[in-house]
């Protein structure tokens, strides 16, 4: 790495340079990260404790529980040390780890998103066959798939910027490290690292959301020839929590990635949406919507207060 960088660190210019605000963000994030450990923990505890979860439907959300623990475990931690810390330096290869790291667990959940859709639409079209058709081989299975093609891409990705020269400005106009951010601050030719990158992003985000809206494109179809307004509804509901994620999810993606690159700080609230808020949110999402899950959730705490009695 010594021998293609001029420096050996970056910095990152964060959310805030006032000191007071610094401390108030701190503050913030602090208890937004605290939330999301807490909320991931207890849905992973509910998911494992109770056997009425052990269906693949949980088995995917247990998943993006340990996801959303990682994804915000790679950013949140060096953000609340910068926002604390006044030199806010990155060594270079913590700086591309991370960005391998973040777009590693961002793949896998675009992955596990769609691989969840999937599931919907069988538990819905044929809920007598669900359990045949989502074996848990086939489960495990979509998960690592889930997990290998992300880490295929990102290691691919991060590979080819290791040979970039970082020797205009050091200074990454972020609170994290991503590959979009480190392009302009190079001096080398970045045509190839910007054309993966596309490619890499309409493979993980514009594919797997292709997926998504075709496998509710069927569920919606299916739902509308049940006969029972009843079961239409409850239907539905059963997809409700999965779709908010997937909207808050593509979104903040989307609109972070495809927005024209400017000076101003709105390019940093979107990737604070899908790094801090998305992961603290989902598990309020799915236990909010989701009557099984709040059901776990009693009969688990039944449980434990009548051991103690």
């Amino acid at each position: 790495m010594g021998n293609h960088s001029v420096f050996s660190e970056f910095i990152l210019a964060g959310l805030s340079a006032d000191p007071h605000t610094q401390v108030l963000l701190f503050m913030l994030f602090l208890g937004i990260y605290l939330l999301t450990l807490l909320g991931n923990l207890v849905m992973l505890l509910v998911i494992r404790a109770d056997s009425h979860l052990h269906t693949p439907m949980y088995f995917f959300l247990g998943q993006l529980s340990f996801l959303d623990l990682c994804h915000s475990s790679v950013t949140v931690p060096k953000m609340l040390e910068n926002l604390l810390s006044e030199s806010k330096t990155i060594f270079v290869e913590s700086c591309l780890t991370q960005a391998f790291l973040v777009f590693l667990t961002g793949g896998t959940e675009a992955c596990l998103l769609a691989v969840m859709a999937y599931d919907r639409y069988v538990a819905i079209s044929s809920p007598l066959l669900y359990g045949q058709k989502m074996s848990s081989q086939l489960c495990v299975g979509l998960v690592w798939s889930s997990w290998g093609l992300a880490f295929a891409d990102a290691l691919t990705n991060i590979l080819l910027a290791t040979h970039l020269d970082y020797c205009r400005d050091k200074t990454i106009p972020h609170f994290s490290c991503e590959l979009s951010s480190l392009f302009p601050i190079s001096c080398s030719d970045t045509s190839v690292n910007f054309t993966l990158l596309l490619c890499s992003s309409a493979l993980h985000f514009f594919g797997t959301f292709i997926l998504i809206v075709f496998s509710y494109v069927r569920i919606v179809s299916t739902i509308l020839r049940i006969s029972s307004t009843l079961g239409r509804s409850k239907a539905f509901s059963t997809c409700s929590s999965h779709l908010t994620t997937v909207i808050l999810f593509y979104c903040s993606g989307f609109l972070s990635y495809l927005l024209p690159t400017s000076d101003s700080n709105i390019e940093v609230i979107f990737p604070l949406q899908y790094s801090v808020f998305t992961p603290m949110l989902n598990p309020l999402i799915y236990s909010l919507q989701n009557k099984e899950v709040k059901a776990a959730m009693r009969r688990i705490f039944r449980r434990h207060v009548n051991s103690y009695t």
